[in-house]
């Protein structure tokens, strides 16, 4: 007999400083499934361009999309559900994110550039630093919002969180 439950493959995305991570562990809990960090994807050498503040490029960021496809992709061979916050930023990286069965959907976290600068520089933990805020908000490609659940980074995780979810389950 089949599971009846069916899985989900989730990205949160947006630049850096939105919440992703934040939203994304959220959100994996809510649905009880696996939530991976694109971060901890990245090679090393990704890791030490951002640290001096140098942003990547689109050859920087190929292989690293592709560790990630493959992530999504076992996930979806298991049965399992994945939710991956990654900024996503750009329409060809979301593409390469595409699982060649199965559809991603995508929660995208926006919000003014104030608060995003705001909130990077009181966080202590994170290798990227708010230097390059402008870089990633340069090249990001906003979805259309048929392409993906806008949400403002103004309102609270718990809501965010929950708008998320619901927009997940009703678009299973």
């Amino acid at each position: 007999m089949s599971d009846p439950t069916p899985t989900h493959a989730i990205v949160v995305m947006g630049v850096c400083g939105t919440g992703k991570s934040t939203i994304g562990r959220g959100l994996a809990q809510g649905l009880d499934c696996t939530y991976a960090d694109a971060d901890d994807y990245h090679p090393e050498a990704n890791v030490a361009k951002m640290r001096v503040g140098i942003a990547l490029n689109d050859e920087d960021r190929e292989p690293w999309l592709d560790r990630l496809r493959q992530l999504i992709e076992q996930h979806q061979a298991d049965g399992q559900s994945i939710v991956l916050a990654c900024s996503a930023l750009r329409e060809i990286y979301r593409e390469r994110l595409q699982p060649v069965s199965g559809k991603l959907r995508f929660i995208f976290l926006c919000g003014d550039r104030d608060l995003l600068a705001e909130r990077m520089a009181a966080r202590t933990d994170h290798y990227m630093p708010s230097t390059l805020l402008d870089s990633q908000l340069a090249t990001l490609e906003v979805p259309a919002p048929r392409d993906a659940l806008w949400c403002d980074v103004a309102d609270t995780p718990e809501t965010i969180i929950a708008n998320a979810h619901r927009y997940v389950i009703e678009s299973a």
